[in-house]
């Protein structure tokens, strides 16, 4: 009865103390859910103590072999042996025979076991009796727990169950290990991938933005791609001819962008870029350093990069540039941060084909504007060719239709004029009364007035025939080098004289305002000089009409002004007189079109000056003005060659 109830109490102990141990490897395990060694760990130091063991193992299955995870009471050398030689399923080991046969082994004494398998574990690890359960998931073997006695002693029954129970909480951590593992490395691929994505979104936020702007897009690509790699350093070279220069770097000092600049690589083997440049392939150097045909040193020694990775920017096949990323440190890149460089540089030849595309369109399409511009020029030169040719055709059908009975009028009214005369002596010796006299006189008077303003009017219509002609004409004189200066002067006293003899009491100042750096000019010196008379007569007209009308205050002034333009030279004819109306300032420069009264005036002399300016010597002639306050015309003449129209060529 007593031996009973001791037995019983040992039992309660023992059960006690397997739930106590039981317990806390609970503990252990739900505090360090995924910390599968400690779990490991503590399951084989847990077994040992409640197995009354004195070793364990346990062996993990990695493919067709079982290594060594976790151990109990072995030495060093036999876990380095076992570190060096793992274990398979099979054989006559106990643990290749638990995962063999997927149940539990025990080994009363390995001793006793012809030819063991693992004699060179039991030599170092001591053990005689040997426990093995197999550790299983869906009836496939994980791994192995075993444990060892220093002696012959079976394990009973209730060591068994337990360590079947340790067994079944190792396959628990360790899957639980397994699927914290895999969504730790599906959490780090959707990681890299949102990296990834975000980096290649800003990219191409960069390349919309700033889609012609290389430099820009460049300088994003290589950040990301440092970044996103783990690199110190990414640059890209572009081709350029037989050699790669530098485009875009991240990560370098300026000293290094210097000497790299002035130093662009070739094809060859010594450097990276080189080699790609030569291969038209990816080029991975895991160390610069240990690299025999590597010759790139001053590079290096400024970059102080070790492992280099170089991937070509491909168009059409063919390398047009190479992105490269260094570590200062010897650390080779994995396939997918090779890959993800592959399209950074993808990226890096649609922006450059971009702006290559971009700088071809913006030069064809210059070369269109200028072609449009040069087919306008020559369509402005033929019609004004044919409005001549048709105005020299009427001019001539006029000398032809209206210049003889035009002068025959002209002649025939001076020659009654005459007449008169003559007819007004002989009736002096007739006896005629005084008042038939008197009336005879004054119809001759009437008579010879009348015949003095066909006179006036006919050389009026000569006057405009002449003119015709003259706008008809194709060119005056000699194209030759002029002083400017010179030649406004001599104008500007042509004209005064000229407004002085017609009118005497004709008063303006003149201000001279001519730019000493003014020079010659390649110009028709006749046509350009028939401008300046019409300018300066007009503004001459315009402030003696202003004068008529204003205060004792008002000074009528005309000012003439020369600048220096470089390759072209400005002249400036600006009075303070009436003033010219919008309405009329935009048809000021058409044929025949003239605000002035009837007898006045042609409308021909702005157009002729229009043409002469334009047309025959390649320049502008603007106007500005405000009524009642002043008008300025501005004549731009190029100096000569190119710009200015070639001799003989329509004008």
């Amino acid at each position: 009865m007593q031996d009973t109830i001791e037995t019983l109490q040992r039992d309660l102990d023992e059960a006690r103390r397997q739930q106590i141990a039981t317990a806390g490897v609970l503990k252990v395990i739900s505090g360090s859910v995924f910390d599968l060694q400690v779990v490991l760990d503590t399951l084989i130091t847990s077994a040992v103590k409640l197995c009354d063991s004195d070793c364990s193992n346990i062996f993990q299955r990695q493919g067709d072999i079982y290594r060594l995870v976790s151990s109990y009471g072995f030495s060093e050398e036999y876990i380095a042996l076992a570190d060096t030689h793992p274990l398979r399923a099979g054989g006559n080991s106990t643990a290749g025979r638990v995962a063999f046969e997927r149940r539990p082994v025990q080994v009363l004494d390995v001793l006793t076991i012809p030819n063991y398998a693992a004699s060179e574990y039991q030599r170092l690890g001591g053990y005689r009796t040997l426990f093995g359960v197999p550790l299983l998931r869906n009836g496939e073997p994980v791994g192995v727990l075993l444990l060892g006695r220093f002696t012959v002693r079976a394990f009973t029954e209730r060591q068994i169950e337990l360590v079947q129970t340790f067994a079944d909480q190792a396959v628990i951590a360790i899957e639980n290990a397994r699927l914290f593992n895999e969504i730790e490395a599906r959490t780090r691929e959707l990681t890299e991938a949102l990296a990834l994505q975000t980096a290649t979104s800003e990219v191409l936020r960069v390349i919309s933005r700033s889609a012609f702007d290389l430099q820009a897009v460049l300088d994003t690509l290589v950040q990301s791609a440092a970044r996103l790699c783990g690199a110190d350093q990414s640059c890209v070279f572009e081709r350029d001819g037989e050699v790669y220069r530098w485009l875009s770097g991240f990560g370098f000092s300026d000293e290094v962008v210097t000497y790299a600049k002035a130093h662009p690589f070739a094809p060859g083997v010594h450097s990276a870029t080189s080699r790609v440049a030569r291969s038209g392939e990816v080029v991975h150097i895991p160390d610069v350093l240990a690299d025999s045909e590597y010759a790139a040193t001053e590079h290096q020694r400024l970059g102080q990069y070790r492992t280099m990775l170089g991937v070509p920017l491909l168009r059409e096949g063919a390398p047009i540039g190479v992105f490269t990323l260094g570590r200062t440190r010897v650390e080779p890149f994995n396939e997918r941060q090779i890959d993800l460089v592959r399209g950074f540089s993808d990226q890096a030849v649609i922006a450059i084909e971009n702006v290559r595309l971009f700088e071809q369109l913006q030069a064809r399409t210059r070369e269109l504007a200028h072609s449009l511009h040069e087919l306008r020029s020559a369509q402005d030169r033929l019609i004004h060719t044919e409005k001549l040719a048709s105005l020299g055709q009427l001019t001539a059908g006029i000398a032809h239709e209206i210049k003889n009975p035009l002068n025959f009028v002209n002649n025939f009214a001076a020659l009654s004029s005459e007449l008169v005369d003559e007819l007004q002596e002989a009736l002096q010796t007739a006896s005629l009364d005084g008042r038939i006299r008197a009336e005879i006189d004054e119809l001759a008077d009437l008579l010879k007035g009348n015949l003095a303003k066909v006179v006036q009017h006919g050389e009026r219509a000569d006057s405009i025939v002449k003119n015709m002609l003259l706008h008809s004409r194709t060119g005056s004189g000699e194209r030759r080098p002029v002083d400017v200066n010179n030649l406004v002067e001599e104008s500007l006293n042509l004209a005064y004289h000229g407004a002085r003899a017609q009118e005497p009491s004709f008063n303006v100042t003149l201000s001279r305002n001519f730019d000493p750096a003014a020079g010659a000019a390649d110009l028709y010196p006749q046509e350009v000089t028939r401008v300046l008379l019409n300018l300066v007569t007009n503004g001459f007209y315009a402030v003696a009409k202003r004068a008529d009308g204003a205060g004792a205050g008002y000074q009528p002034t005309l000012t003439v002004t020369t600048r220096d333009l470089g390759r072209r030279v400005e002249i400036r004819v600006r009075d303070n007189g009436i003033g010219v109306p919008e309405s009329v300032r935009a048809k000021m420069f058409d044929p025949f079109y003239t605000t002035k009264p009837a007898g006045e005036g042609t409308g021909l002399g702005l157009s002729l000056s229009h043409d002469i300016v334009v047309k025959q010597h390649g320049g502008t002639i603007d106007v500005v003005s405000e009524a009642g306050q002043f008008t300025e015309f501005t004549i731009v003449l190029p100096r000569g060659g190119a710009e200015a129209v070639q001799p003989g060529s329509a004008p």
